[in-house]
């Protein structure tokens, strides 16, 4: 499954947002500098809407606001 997401770096406080099914809007507080904003957004994805996922990575847009993240779900 791909999901897009739409960063802000150095914010205030860190939210959640699903704007549609495959489209998320996120903030983080820590700064974009050395991958720290991007293992954020990969940690709090993974808390707030697939827990149980096997993999959660970006597979494009590192350097931009906007991601395209691949889930992997856990297979039971």
């Amino acid at each position: 499954m791909y999901i897009r997401v739409h960063v802000k770096a150095d914010a205030k406080k860190t939210s959640f947002e699903k704007i549609s099914e495959n489209e998320f809007k996120i903030t983080v507080q820590e700064k974009a500098i050395m991958n720290a904003a991007n293992k954020r957004v990969l940690e709090v994805f993974r808390e707030q809407y697939f827990p149980n996922a096997m993999q959660i990575k970006i597979i494009s847009g590192h350097h931009a606001p906007v991601k395209l993240l691949r889930v992997v779900a856990r297979e039971e």
